[in-house]
């Protein structure tokens, strides 16, 4: 079986599951696992998807996604030239959960699916005794203008396992932007970086406690800005857990 992957989740998710042999094309920000992608063409990022390259590469199935804003026009590039694709939209880890199940379907290894569901349920081990009131951990998407996840989003439950409070996990969407004040309002106990496709590296925690409207935030007060790798926090895959 011949396939494209056009999102690192998904790249990921292949891998996982063992078969990375079927991978024939991915898109350009797939990086893990390296030994696999470096052999791989490159396609272009998973919002500028070169789709006569997809095309070119006569795929079986093209694992695509509406994971953000703009992918669906990559599923409508998709669907002009009359290729075969899945396209999740998880919202949610249990989505996640059967995401991964839908793929090894797809790619007839149903039993690896549910296996690797299993392993991520063993690793992701939620906080026995969470503190009373859990912190608040204001996720940071993109910093200007600051954009946080809400409820529709695996981070809220990644946030929920770990004993915390995501602000914004009350309201019905993916991801949302904050004004500076806002931010303040919510007053989080800590914040974390995630920026997305910024590599870690280039990430600017000291932009956040130089801001002059979070001076009085607890987060800034007591030094608890930390950075977490997008690849870790925004990919829905076997790295979320």
């Amino acid at each position: 079986m011949r396939v494209v992957s056009l999102t690192c989740s998904n790249t990921e998710i292949v891998c996982a599951l063992g078969c990375a042999e079927m991978l024939v094309g991915v898109d350009s920000h797939s990086n893990r696992p390296q030994e696999v992608i470096a052999r791989l063409p490159k396609l272009g990022p998973d919002l500028q998807i070169d789709i006569a390259a997809v095309a070119a590469l006569k795929p079986d199935l093209v694992l695509a996604s509406l994971t953000v804003p703009g992918h669906e026009e990559v599923i409508a590039g998709l669907e002009k030239a009359g290729l075969p694709y899945l396209a999740p939209e998880p919202v949610s880890l249990e989505d996640v959960y059967g995401d991964v199940r839908l793929v090894a379907r797809h790619l007839d290894v149903p039993d690896k699916g549910e296996r690797l569901v299993e392993e991520m349920r063993s690793k992701l081990v939620e906080s026995s005794s969470p503190p009373t009131p859990a912190p608040k951990l204001l996720i940071e998407w993109w910093p200007k203008p600051v954009i946080a996840p809400g409820r529709l989003s695996w981070v809220n439950d990644l946030i929920h396992a770990a004993g915390g409070h995501n602000p914004l996990g009350n309201e019905a969407v993916k991801s949302r932007p904050l004004t500076d004040e806002e931010v303040a309002a919510i007053n989080p106990d800590a914040i974390i970086l995630s920026w997305c496709g910024v590599a870690p590296n280039k990430v600017r925690p000291d932009v956040i406690y130089k801001n002059s409207t979070w001076q009085e935030v607890s987060a800034i007060t007591y030094g608890r800005v930390y950075c977490v790798p997008e690849a870790d926090l925004g990919r829905p895959g076997p790295g979320l857990v």
